[in-house]
């Protein structure tokens, strides 16, 4: 598949304040974007993942690497290069309070050279297709929180770039309008071919909209591969285990050392065991530890698992899996 952006090598370092210290916010990283998919940028709190999307925009001019969209070297020609990537950042903060829904459309057409007349066709059918015209002419302050991310989204598709970063483009919506969002952004896609980076906290919504992830953590990227290709893999590895009685302190702290993310929850007539067995001969250990004191296995289960749990074990494992990004 055709990549539209390039991400090479790149690094950040902050200097602390009132300290000789540096922060390596972004540690080598490198990933690519293909054209016409929707990629998951994710990773907690401090592990990069904000000042590398910045450096995307270019809000940031990394240290060292580079960044290309559409061919175009982002540290050269940094303007050329921004007329196609368009960034609705931190919600809806994009946006003037006090301004209609249309004029805010007009506002940032402007910005980006377009005259009314030019997009006056184009503000109708983005008014439709966000289920925005009954409101364009209401001011921006009245709106409900769902219909401002729509407008936000709306503001980023009128500059016709062919890549749209969206940071946390469903956080503080109802259930309907974040499912209404997330069907606009598959339509997008679908019917209109651009390419959308989403930055979210919310599993769900990556779960159901990216067809690949790339995790950052500690400034490093940690995986890179298709979300199909993670939950399979997870989903073979995660099973549950009911057992027939209580494990003992000596079979728990065992547990614990061979399975250090192992959840045991005890219960006098039915106590369970939620684990991952990376290797098939992980099994052997694990009923090395049950015959200590003969616990009976009633049953083994492979567990259903979701994004959120996936993110989560990637994290707390510090796992990679670029290996297998590079055979999807």
């Amino acid at each position: 598949m055709e990549s539209i952006i390039e991400v090479k090598n790149l690094k950040k370092t902050y200097k602390k304040r009132k300290t000789r210290e540096y922060i390596h916010a972004v540690s080598d990283v490198s990933f690519h974007v293909h054209r016409g998919e929707i990629l998951g940028l994710l990773g907690p709190n401090g592990a990069g993942k904000t000042t590398t999307i910045k450096m995307l925009c270019g809000l940031l001019i990394p240290d060292s690497g580079s960044i290309q969209v559409n061919g175009i070297d982002m540290r050269k020609k940094r303007l050329h290069g921004l007329r196609h990537i368009s960034a609705v950042l931190e919600g809806n903060r994009n946006l003037y309070w006090r301004l209609t829904v249309r004029e805010n459309l007009e506002y940032f057409a402007g910005n980006r050279g377009f005259s009314r007349k030019d997009v006056a066709v184009r503000i109708d059918e983005l008014l439709v297709q966000f289920n925005l015209k009954e409101k364009e002419n209401e001011l921006v302050n009245r709106l409900s929180r769902g219909m401002q991310q729509k407008l936000a989204i709306a503001v980023a598709m009128l500059a016709e770039s062919e890549v749209i970063l969206l940071d946390e483009p469903t956080l503080g919506l109802d259930v309907e309008t974040g499912y209404e969002v997330r069907e606009i952004l598959k339509n997008i896609v679908r019917d209109e071919n651009r390419t959308i980076i989403i930055s979210s906290h919310d599993m769900d919504v990556v779960q159901d909209l990216c067809g690949r992830t790339v995790i950052i953590n500690e400034g490093k990227i940690i995986t890179d591969d298709k979300v199909e290709n993670l939950l399979k893999l997870f989903e073979v590895r995660s099973y549950t285990i009911t057992l027939g009685g209580l494990l003992t302190e000596e079979q728990q702290q065992l547990m614990h050392q061979k399975f250090p993310h192992v959840v045991y929850t005890p219960d006098t007539v039915q106590s369970t065991l939620e684990i991952d067995l990376a290797k098939s001969e992980d099994i052997y250990d694990l009923f090395n530890v049950l015959k200590l004191n003969h616990i009976p296995v009633e049953s083994f289960d492979r567990s259903t698992v979701n994004f959120e749990q996936i993110f989560m074990k990637i994290l707390k494992g510090g796992e990679t899996h670029g290996s297998l990004a590079q055979s999807s």
